[in-house]
């Protein structure tokens, strides 16, 4: 099977589909990289909900941080996650499964919503890949995070090796809205 990528890959369309554009890959704030390979698995980092450079709010859910924009920063998150993934892999079509999903969640004491938040990420990867985008998840609430950031997202995906991926090989149909 050729590795030549077409011109736009099923899951780019359905990003598009979706307004979504995958952002550049954020540098990382320390020592380690935003995604490595290991056989065919892609581990990513934790991903902090940044667009444009940008941290998207601070401090903790629950206490100056609603549960709602924590969702959509977990999903921001999520799409920051598939951005690393993509600088990894090249073909974001070569994921034949979200593995896991794991979020933490800088959390008020009396915040318990944690899985709520993180259903961002988890919503957002199913519209994306269709039934590949079923994972197991762990969703923690933690004292503080990175750059006092309130969510952050780790991704686990699982590649088709070459030989094994169908030709015309999709996740999930297209939109028709």
């Amino acid at each position: 099977m050729s590795n030549t990528l077409s011109a736009t890959s099923h899951i780019e369309r359905r990003l598009q589909a979706l307004g979504i554009e995958l952002p550049q890959v954020a540098p990382p704030v320390a020592v380690y990289v935003p995604a490595i390979g290991s056989d065919n698995h892609v581990f990513t980092s934790g991903q902090l909900p940044f667009i444009n450079g940008e941290l998207q709010g601070r401090g903790k859910v629950g206490a100056g941080v609603s549960a709602d924009d924590a969702k959509a920063y977990a999903a921001t998150c999520a799409i920051n996650a598939l951005a690393a993934i993509k600088a990894q892999i090249g073909d974001l079509d070569r994921i034949s499964q979200i593995i896991k999903v794991v979020g933490f969640v800088a959390s008020d004491p009396a915040f318990t919503g944690q899985p709520g938040v993180i259903n961002g990420a988890s919503e957002l990867l199913g519209e994306i890949f269709g039934e590949a985008g079923k994972h197991a998840r762990s969703a923690v609430g933690v004292a503080v995070l990175p750059l006092d950031a309130p969510v952050e997202v780790e991704v686990t995906v699982e590649l088709f090796p070459d030989s094994a991926r169908p030709v015309g090989w999709t996740s999930a149909p297209l939109p028709t809205s």
